[in-house]
């Protein structure tokens, strides 16, 4: 009800009355709790049951854009095309025999599906899709590669570029927030004069003036590194890495009026140097989506 941002996750419509809802990695429980709290305080007259699925499901993310050509094979009773089953689809089908849910969805900016299957066939189902991926020149990704695709389109973690007092807007979802709805969980919230005020923090991107330097995660950032101690510190960079895509390092941060600073000339001073930086928009890599959607 604060207006702030508490996790986040996709909601996909299985049937008129049944939703197939994920999260963080760890925020499944407090998620669960959360909506369950509501539901018993807020909303007792709704016909609504909420039951935790986590251990049920196990799923494979394949992303890339040879994602669609290596399950093609294992799907049954869906068509799988960019035309009939495009972006943020969700669908359930048969998987290598075994009842199962697909969502086209991705946190890579790349091609991606999320196949989901009963727990126990888990193993088998992932053995098949990787070899059959090994064999089309795919490999295993881990965390910091993701970490680094996502960063790359401005996809944001919560808890790591969000600190509890982020709103929508302030992290550049501000779209996602109906402007028609008049009542929702979070709307008196971001109404508060606080929350819409002048001067709040908000998600940017930021290049080093030098590609190569790297930038700490948490280094404050000031306007004028020469002004007296203790400086006014304007925000904080929340992601950083070394892009391989783009040759250069990259980097979110959260940045007093951010938005109102693209294009500006900010300082991270450090304990050896000040490095200057480029405020730009988040997303560094394929603006236009055509990975993404294609």
């Amino acid at each position: 009800e604060d207006g702030f941002i508490y996790d986040d996750g996709v909601v996909g419509r299985l049937a008129e009355d049944r939703f197939h809802v994920t999260t963080t990695t760890g925020g499944a429980p407090r998620v669960l709790q959360h909506m369950e709290d509501y539901l018993q305080t807020e909303f007792p007259h709704l016909n609504v049951w909420l039951t935790s699925t986590t251990e049920q499901w196990a799923v494979i993310a394949v992303q890339g854009p040879k994602a669609r050509e290596i399950i093609a094979p294992f799907i049954d009773g869906l068509d799988i095309s960019n035309e009939a089953f495009p972006h943020m689809s969700v669908a359930e089908c048969t998987i290598m025999g075994v009842p199962g849910r697909l969502f086209r969805m991705s946190f890579t900016g790349e091609l991606g599906f999320e196949v989901n299957v009963p727990a126990d066939f888990g193993a088998a189902v992932w053995k098949a899709i990787w070899e059959r991926a090994q064999s089309m020149g795919a490999c295993l990704y881990g965390t910091e590669t993701m970490h680094v695709l996502r960063a790359e389109k401005g996809y944001i973690i919560v808890g790591q570029d969000t600190d509890g007092t982020v709103t929508p807007d302030d992290s550049g979802y501000g779209w996602a927030v109906s402007k028609k709805k008049t009542d929702f969980v979070g709307i008196r919230g971001l109404k508060r004069p606080d929350l819409v005020r002048e001067g709040r923090k908000q998600l940017v991107g930021l290049f080093t003036k030098d590609p190569k330097d790297v930038l700490e995660e948490g280094a404050q950032i000031v306007a004028d590194p020469n002004q007296p101690k203790p400086m006014t510190m304007l925000g904080h960079v929340t992601s950083s890495y070394w892009s391989e895509t783009l040759g250069r390092s990259i980097a979110i941060a959260l940045v007093a009026d951010g938005r109102a600073k693209m294009g500006s000339t900010l300082y991270v001073p450090m304990a050896d140097r000040t490095i200057s930086v480029e405020v730009t928009d988040m997303v560094f890599f394929d603006k236009e989506g055509g990975r993404i959607n294609g």
